[in-house]
């Protein structure tokens, strides 16, 4: 059975070995994961919003204003797709393949993260079942599809280790490690609020130079720890 002080204490060493390299793989990972953002509010102006006057608002909008808009908002929703399919997907299980290998081989090349774009096709339709998993799950309530992404944890380092598994296989194989381990591992996660909190403090900047590289390097512990190679 693990501990969290056991995967912290080889997060940690994995992170010294290797600081700068995993600084940045974990930046890129946040990126993608939507966990960088721009505050607006210094910029913002204070309306008074009703229904009616939004109402009023869109009928004094041009029929042609609202085609052009709705048409800019399709082709951003369609490059934002492709640029999911064929690079966000392949970084971001390379990136978790760098974790991985960083935690065994301290020292690990930067390049790892590349390693995801080997399989197109596979890696997107993985993900893209985890997602909709844990979507339709979180209709239902919010602690079923919570539960649901606790199952789906270790997929994207499945798919870099088992290339010869269907994006079925890996999903399952994934809620078989993860099976009886999803309350040991949302305390883990729960263990790292106080750094979350910090880096709220400082403007994510403890986030970025230590909290989230330290965190990913001690997920990939958790990874091989219930793989059984550590």
């Amino acid at each position: 059975m693990w501990t969290r002080q056991e995967l912290k204490g080889i997060g940690k060493t994995a992170l010294k070995a290797n600081y700068w390299k995993s600084v940045i793989a974990a930046f890129l990972l946040a990126l993608l994961a939507g966990g960088v953002y721009t505050s607006s509010r210094s910029q913002s102006i204070e309306m008074d919003v009703t229904p009616e006057s939004l109402q009023q608002g869109m009928q004094s909008i041009p029929l042609e204003a609202i085609a052009l808009i709705s048409g800019a908002l399709l082709i951003i929703l369609l490059i934002a797709l492709v640029l999911k399919i064929f690079f966000f997907n392949p970084l971001k299980v390379g990136c978790f393949s760098f974790f991985r290998k960083n935690v065994t081989d301290p020292g690990t090349k930067l390049d790892m993260i590349l390693s995801g774009f080997s399989q197109y096709g596979r890696t997107f339709v993985t993900l893209f079942l985890s997602d909709l998993y844990v979507f339709l799950w979180c209709l239902l309530l919010v602690i079923p599809g919570l539960m649901k992404a606790y199952s789906y944890r270790l997929v994207p380092y499945i798919l870099a280790d088992d290339p010869e598994l269907s994006p079925r296989e890996v999903l399952e194989k994934s809620q078989q490690m993860m099976d009886g381990q999803r309350w040991n591992a949302f305390v883990y996660d729960l263990s790292f609020l106080g750094w979350e909190i910090l880096g709220v403090l400082t403007f994510g900047v403890v986030n970025l130079l230590w909290t989230n590289p330290y965190k990913e390097n001690a997920d990939a512990a958790l990874y091989l720890r219930l793989r059984g190679e550590i």
